[in-house]
């Protein structure tokens, strides 16, 4: 059997579509159509149902791919050892919201530079976003706080992240503290708002798991970078929902407060998130190992 349309059929089953898996493989849409069409006619079986989005695969095509996938893995894997060991490196590219990227990611991955590694980031905050490059073979490695779905990516949870309360020391004097207990929200009645994008992403996510209520409140400052929310609060703007790694030191330096510490505080969880068959390229799986290790001390 031609190695090339098993090749074409695993990049097929993993995308759910022929022309994303065009787009992988840097071949044209009808040339993998075609391809598929000539392994099917070989088999003597239909391998995928075609849908009005994609195609799903039969009984057949799942069970040829459960075979398959993993005995082609290992042969990239090997073509790779020795591309490596020509001095040829590839670039890896990674994606993820600006913040989490530059405070926690590329500190991680620093090491890989002096080793020879070559990294291009793409700081996009929006998930579904990265999701779409990654599937489109933009990204090597994407870091989430959404898990995805389907074949196509391979998704380790990498950390979580806790979400804290806080505002200037100026507008937690104004607040009893106690009285959010309490009172809940309503505590904060008269605080300027400060979040990251209209919708009151962090701060909808916080009343939901501590006040068990929806804000009534309307954003006064919207920044799209949590450093620049951040930086707004610690100006005097407002209160916030931040991730406790980005503010922790301000609050040990007392020139942010936290307005209220929850029994159990929010979390939010962050995936690291690979194209399916991709570990097989050694310098993703370089970077995918390094960063689920660093993670452990974050």
């Amino acid at each position: 059997m031609d190695l090339a349309l098993l090749r074409t059929f695993v990049a097929v089953h993993r995308a759910g579509s022929f022309t994303r898996a065009a787009t992988l493989l840097g071949l044209s849409q009808p040339a993998v159509t075609s391809q598929i069409r000539t392994l099917e006619r070989q088999l003597g079986r239909p391998l995928f149902h075609r849908r009005a989005r994609g195609v799903t695969p039969t009984a057949v095509g799942d069970e040829l791919a459960h075979k398959a996938a993993p005995h082609l893995d290992a042969l990239l894997r090997i073509t790779e050892i020795e591309r490596e060991a020509t001095g040829t490196s590839r670039t890896l590219h990674l994606a993820g919201p600006p913040e989490f990227l530059c405070l926690r990611v590329l500190p991680a991955l620093a090491p890989l530079v002096g080793q020879g590694q070559s990294l291009r980031t793409a700081l996009a905050p929006d998930a579904r976003e990265t999701l779409d490059g990654l599937a489109a073979g933009q990204h090597d490695l994407v870091v989430t706080p959404t898990r995805p779905r389907g074949t196509l990516f391979t998704a380790n949870a990498l950390c979580d992240e806790e979400q804290v309360l806080v505002s200037a020391p100026y507008w937690a004097a104004l607040t009893e503290r106690a009285e959010l207990h309490d009172k809940g929200p309503a505590a904060l009645d008269g605080i300027p708002v400060v979040e990251v994008h209209e919708s009151l992403p962090l701060v909808t996510r916080y009343w939901a798991a501590v006040f068990d209520s929806v804000p009534e409140c309307a954003a006064t400052v919207v920044a799209p970078d949590l450093r620049a929310v951040l930086e707004c609060v610690r100006a005097g703007a407002g209160l916030a929902v931040l991730p406790r790694y980005l503010c922790q030191d301000a609050l040990d330096r007392g020139e942010i407060v936290a307005l209220l510490e929850p029994a159990v505080p929010p979390l939010r969880t962050w995936f690291l998130v690979v194209r399916a068959g991709s570990l097989a390229l050694a310098h993703v799986a370089r970077a995918h190992d390094r960063l689920l290790r660093a993670a452990a001390q974050w």
